[in-house]
Parts: structure tokens; sequence; C-alpha cells
């Protein structure tokens, strides 16, 4: 059995996408998912399969989210172990949990998709890659930074935004 952690992508945001984490829960469960808790309002899920192709887990729930609930979006996946491996590799000081992020990456970025991008411009923002994450500190705050928007249009892979305070909250759930 696994353990993994779902991050839907772009859902409950504004007045497009919306799905209850009620409705979730119970998707997942009908999916024959077992210990299946939601986090927060903002498509995170933790839940246990026997099933350990997350490819495969993340094609389902996609796939059912679409049948039942009319939704389209991308489910990204980690089990347990990748989430802490996530928390306990952050190179970035987190000095305000709300200021800092992780973005989830569906797979690794090209290799030269930073080539020729000044990150300096973008001082005190900062940033760091990893192999299927990006760790960003943002200390004017998420709705003022400039750097995830830039690094958004070079990236060209799906991916998926979360602050610290929900990742360890997730690292916690999924433990």
């Amino acid at each position: 059995m696994t353990r993994y952690v779902a991050l839907l992508r772009a859902v409950n945001l504004g007045s497009h996408k919306k799905v209850s984490m009620a409705d979730l829960r119970g998707l997942l469960v009908g999916l024959g998912y077992a210990d299946v808790r939601t986090y927060l309002q903002s498509g995170n899920a933790v839940f246990t399969a026997a099933e350990t192709r997350p490819e495969r887990v993340a094609a389902s729930v996609e796939e059912r989210l679409a049948a039942e609930l009319g939704l389209t979006t991308e489910v990204i996946l980690r089990t347990a172990e990748e989430l802490r491996d996530v928390v306990e590799r952050n190179p970035l000081e987190v000095d305000d949990p709300a200021k800092s992020t992780v973005w989830f990456l569906a797979e690794p970025p090209r290799q030269d998709w930073l080539s020729g991008f000044d990150l300096g411009r973008f001082a005190p923002e900062e940033m760091r890659a990893g192999e299927r994450e990006i760790y960003l500190r943002l200390p004017n705050g998420i709705g003022r930074a400039k750097l995830p928007v830039a690094l958004g249009r070079r990236l060209k892979v799906t991916a998926t935004m979360r602050n610290w305070n929900t990742v360890t909250s997730l690292l916690s759930l999924a433990e």
C-alpha cells in the first residue's frame, strides 16, 4: 500500500473549477482508496492506494473528477516519502511559511529551462530548483511576487503551488 498526497491544480480559485472537499473525499473512496483526508478547500487530499504507479492513480482521479463532477484539472501526486524529501531538501530559509512556497511539477522541466534567465532581477525573491519541485521565497508576499509569473512563462510543465504551511501540514496528514 502506498500513501499518496494529491494536489489538484487550480481548483477553488475564484469562481471556476469548484469542488467541495466532501465530494473529493467521496470520489477517492469510490475509487477504492483508504484513509482519505482532505486539507483546506484548495484541492489537497491524502489517501492510501494499492496501486504503486502514481501515473495510474493520477489518471484515475482525473478521469473520475471529469466523469462525476465535471471538473477537468490535473492531479499532481507525491508519495508521503517524496513529500518528506521535499520538506527535508528545501534549500531556502523559511522565515515566513506563508511567503515560502513549493511548485510541484508533474514532470522534470527541460534541462535548459533557466538558460539565460537572470534570477537577480527579482531580488529579494529567491528560487531554487529541485528535480520535480521549485522552491520559492517571496518576502513581499505571493500576490505581489513577480518571479513566479516570469518562471511560469518559461517552465512549460504542468505545476501547482502550495505555501510552506500547506506543504508541512500535508506531510503531517500523510505520515
